[in-house]
């Protein structure tokens, strides 16, 4: 699976060893040392995956996940970050980061997420995965979930996710009314560092709140199971049943 991809890091050691272990994997690699060339790099080349050090001078790392995102550019993003408190790793995630690294790692590590950062991220691409399969998009009720566009709307209207985000609506929608652990769903997240917790998933599940439901206080679709975790459901569909 040979990709490219930029590894933005300011510190050359870090970034020379980084480069040597992508280029081993097969991966062309392109090297910047500041956030404001690492913008400039993926809109010039397109890459398949940026890596991206948090603490860089110019533009932090948060800050050009947060412009990436805003331009609607959905290439993985792999953060390397020597912040390891969860507040700097949920921000991250939030802003559309796909992955987390904290420092100091092991080169097999990083690699093994970058592997399966590609994975992922060309499944979905290419039409693979029993969803995809099938070439249709999963509705639930007024919420329609694209896995092949990488598409959310609601009653037509179009909702933008993070990567984040669209895989936990994309795997509730596929089975609508099961209710999902917060295990479940971090799993359906992927290998983030060690120091997430599943206050991950509740963060994820409260922007999307604010996204798809018309009250985000007092949800309708995406629902709390106490003591269990969350489902997806058609409210249209739950006050027939109430009514009936």
């Amino acid at each position: 699976m040979c990709a490219n991809v930029i590894v933005a890091e300011d510190d050359e050691k870090q970034a020379e060893l980084v480069r040597r272990y992508l280029e081993h994997e097969g991966h062309a690699v392109r090297v910047v040392g500041d956030g404001l060339a690492a913008l400039a790099e993926v809109r010039h080349r397109e890459p398949d995956l940026l890596v991206l050090d948090v603490m860089m001078p110019r533009a932090d790392g948060l800050d050009v996940v947060r412009v990436l995102r805003a331009e609607h550019r959905e290439l993985p993003v792999l953060m390397l970050t020597a912040r390891s408190t969860e507040d700097d790793l949920l921000l991250g995630l939030d802003l559309g980061a796909d992955d987390y690294v904290t420092k100091p790692y092991s080169p097999r590590e990083l690699m093994a997420r970058v592997r399966t950062l590609l994975r992922r991220t060309r499944r979905f691409a290419e039409g693979a995965g029993p969803v995809a399969e099938a070439d249709q998009a999963l509705r639930v009720g007024a919420l329609t979930v694209d896995p092949v566009r990488h598409e959310v709307s609601v009653e037509g209207r179009f909702v933008e996710c993070t990567p984040g985000e669209f895989r936990i609506l994309a795997a509730m929608a596929a089975e609508p009314e099961r209710v999902f652990t917060r295990q479940r769903l971090l799993e359906e997240l992927h290998g983030f560092d060690r120091y997430i917790s599943f206050r991950t998933v509740d963060v994820h599940i409260m922007n999307l709140r604010k996204k798809i439901e018309p009250a985000p206080r007092r949800p309708a679709r995406l629902l709390t199971v106490f003591g269990v975790g969350y489902k997806l459901t058609d409210p249209a569909r739950n006050a027939s049943r109430a009514s009936s």
